[in-house]
């Protein structure tokens, strides 16, 4: 259908592309990954004609037509209402239309056979184009991407540029070419949506080439994968799953030959060296020196994922409850978001916040960290330390400030060696670092936020979409720096890849109520299926599935009792670990004090200061003991309870 044959493509005089070509056969679907700055988008831009190669040519069939969606499209304004739009899709059938409509005109004067044939000809051909049909394909595409029914008349210029993007995936969707490129179609789109175009893309007629960071995305409806690398198009058979393992074994088979081809060109060199000066030898030393010329070098393995050891420092420990909302309720004028509803956020809890555009994550988030009005009580814990990532993150960067500059204003008080470790995790190297803010792309500028807000010491981060501009590489890293993160923190995110490496709990709204999840994100949909398989009522909280012993009745005398002796284990668990944050940072002081060279260099006084130091920690670790009965003491009464 479409051949790409010996592409070079060079920006400057640095080769994007050198030599490379692709076969794209009907109904293939493809997914084309590579490193940020690859080319990725470049070829399909390629592909479209946008640009044209510096050589190499691209052969496409007569009938084969192009349907690409880029972010370029995001500027796109019209009058007309996103049906309307939409509609535009079918433009021969809707000209159709409009002689259809010119005809009847003239028939309210003109009965002649000509023209009643006319008519009976132009809607046969209507009927053939399933003309009859079309806004209700419109409209189901439209839905299925996540617009409401009463939105389909609003004119497009009244919707936010994310929107528009949606509208203009609808018109591609529907005109239905017979190569769809998609440039990151789910950058703006939430989880319900990202879902149904995965499945319409499952049974696309066409090919379909996609560019996108959402791996479960690309796992559930690619079949083969292209990876853009040194100039090069290589062919993967198989979905982003497949492709990671096989490039594995491919870059183990690579790793090897070099290391044998370089034996075998290290002992050579030994010959030649050895027996350059013997005439006897000549023949057999101009002949290495030939072959070594000849020879096909194989290319060392160069390992694109990154591990990557990210060391939090708290200046302080959160109490066990972080954020405690009872009956909250939050509303915009008649858009009810919340009513009366209660929620907890616990020391160590790890949340994804989940579910469709509209529903008032976001809004949730801003309710927690204490920002947005509300209804109802709202309570934070003892020392807590928030950080809130959001996208508005980005424009509080000061783009005049360097990045090693700009993460010095964090207030971590880190080094400048310490940063540079940091930011070397967030793929800033060497003289990256010294880059101006304004110079970089909305990923960079996304990795410099991230790093920032990780590095504030705070012990819970909120975090708003904070895979949003990254691509794979740098969502793995976020997922490594979080999983050994040992705070607490909640994230709204639509990236299932991402919530599956972080979250131990799930958030989600329903009927105006957070709903919760204990267990993991792929266990949540496990359960979810079921839930909807079954059809049984949704609970408000669940657990991860598991068998629980009976517990024993308890009297209604009894239960004052017990709830009593919760109440007061809760205040003296609450007094220890007020205790415990205090001897922490008389450690810290005498530490410090240690650590001065006048006191090192006085033996009297550094005995003394060690005698304090020992007594301390015994008496931190008394109170740890103490702790941990507490918490399991608070446990069992809370079984009892409830």
């Amino acid at each position: 259908m479409l051949s790409i044959n010996n592409l070079s493509y060079f920006i400057g005089g640095r080769a994007l592309y050198e030599n490379a070509s692709l076969h794209i056969k009907p109904k293939d679907k493809i997914g084309l990954v590579g490193l940020n700055g690859t080319g990725k988008s470049t070829l399909l831009k390629i592909i479209n004609g946008d640009y044209q190669p510096s050589s190499g040519e691209i052969q496409k069939a007569k009938d084969c037509t192009i349907g690409f969606l880029n972010q370029d499209l995001l500027s796109y304004q019209s009058e007309d209402s996103i049906l309307d739009v939409a509609l535009e899709a079918f433009k021969d059938t809707l000209k159709l239309q409009e002689e259809i409509d010119a005809v009847l005109k003239l028939m309210e004067t003109d009965y002649s056979d000509d023209v009643i044939n006319r008519l009976a000809k132009l809607q046969d051909q209507f009927e053939a184009n399933e003309g009859y049909t079309i806004k209700a394909k419109a409209e189901e595409v439209l839905e299925g991407i996540g617009f409401n029914t009463k939105d389909l008349q609003r004119p497009l210029k009244t919707f936010s540029g994310g929107w528009r993007m949606r509208v203009m995936l609808a018109k591609l969707l529907l005109e239905k070419p017979s190569l769809l490129m998609l440039d990151e179609p789910t950058n703006h789109l939430d989880l319900p949506s990202i879902q149904w175009v995965e499945n319409y893309l499952k049974t696309y007629e066409g090919a379909v080439i996609v560019v996108s960071h959402d791996q479960d995305f690309l796992d559930n409806c690619i079949e083969s994968t292209v990876e853009v690398s040194h100039g090069s198009l290589t062919l993967y058979s198989g979905n982003y799953s497949f492709y990671k393992e096989e490039k594995k074994e491919r870059m183990e088979i690579q790793q090897n030959a070099y290391e044998n081809q370089q034996q075998m060109i290290k002992q050579t060199e030994k010959f030649i060296e050895r027996f350059r000066a013997k005439a006897t030898k000549s023949n057999q030393v101009q002949s290495r020196v030939k072959a070594l010329d000849r020879l096909d070098r194989v290319n060392e393995v160069v390992d694109d994922n990154i591990s990557v050891n990210f060391k939090f420092k708290f200046s302080q420990k959160s109490g066990r409850e972080l954020v405690s909302l009872e009956n909250v309720s939050k509303s915009y004028g008649d858009l009810v978001i919340l009513k009366n509803s209660t929620a907890r956020i616990e020391r160590g809890d790890k949340i994804a916040l989940i579910g469709a555009n509209g529903k008032g994550k976001s809004t949730l988030l801003r309710i927690v960290d204490g920002t947005e009005p509300i209804e109802g009580k709202r309570e934070h814990g003892f020392n807590v330390i928030k950080s809130f990532y959001a996208q508005h993150q980005l424009e509080a960067l000061n783009v005049n400030n360097e990045i090693l500059q700009e993460m010095g204003q964090a207030g971590s008080k880190k080094t400048e060696q310490e940063l540079r470790g940091v930011l070397g995790c967030f793929l800033f190297s060497n003289d990256d670092v010294f880059k101006k803010i304004k110079v970089l792309s909305g990923g960079e500028k996304s990795r410099v936020a991230l790093a920032k807000t990780l590095i504030s010491e705070a012990n819970f981060l909120l975090l708003d979409e904070p895979t949003n501009h990254l691509d794979m590489q740098s969502v793995n890293i976020l997922i490594q720096a979080l999983e050994q993160y040992e705070g607490t923190f909640i994230t709204v995110s639509h990236d299932r890849h991402f919530i599956k490496g972080v979250a131990n709990k799930i958030w989600y709204i329903e009927n105006h109520e957070i709903k919760e999840y204990l267990g993991t994100y792929q266990e949540y949909v496990d359960w979810k299926e079921k839930q909807e398989a079954t059809s049984l009522p949704k609970q408000v909280k669940v657990d991860a599935p598991k068998v629980e012993p009976k517990k024993r009745e308890v009297s209604s005398p009894e239960s004052n009792l017990l709830k009593k002796e919760l109440k007061k284990k809760e205040q003296e668990l609450e007094k220890i670990e007020i205790e415990i944050s205090k001897l922490e940072a008389m450690k810290l002081a005498l530490e410090a004090e240690m650590a001065k060279p006048e006191v090192y260099s006085d033996i009297e006084k550094l005995e003394k200061l060690n005698q304090e130091y020992t007594n301390l920690k015994s008496r931190e670790a008394s109170q740890n003991k103490d702790w941990e009965y507490l918490v399991e003491a608070i446990e069992d009464l809370q079984e009892q309870v409830s």
